[in-house]
């Protein structure tokens, strides 16, 4: 999955809890999070199972781990995002 096939993606980091999460297109309104390893979820669509957003607690402390889910998930995002 290419993030180009979304027209939006939404990035948000929230330094004082250093939680990064990244939405690709627009949230659904029914949808769960699945923790895939310890601090790390992604978002699906309840109806399809698509994936719609990834969530990851502690991001400073684990910079690369964005691209290990990402490249995990078989996502190919444009952005390097770095604490």
């Amino acid at each position: 999955m290419k993030v180009q096939d979304f027209q939006t993606y939404d990035i948000y980091y929230d330094p004082e809890g250093d939680f990064l999460e990244i939405l690709f297109g627009e949230s659904p309104k029914e949808g769960h999070s699945e923790e895939i390893e310890p601090g790390v979820f992604i978002h699906k669509v309840d109806e399809t199972g698509k994936l719609y957003g990834v969530g990851i607690i502690s991001f400073k402390k684990r910079p690369d781990i964005l691209k290990k889910i990402m490249k995990k998930m078989n996502i190919d995002f444009p952005l390097n995002i770095t604490p």
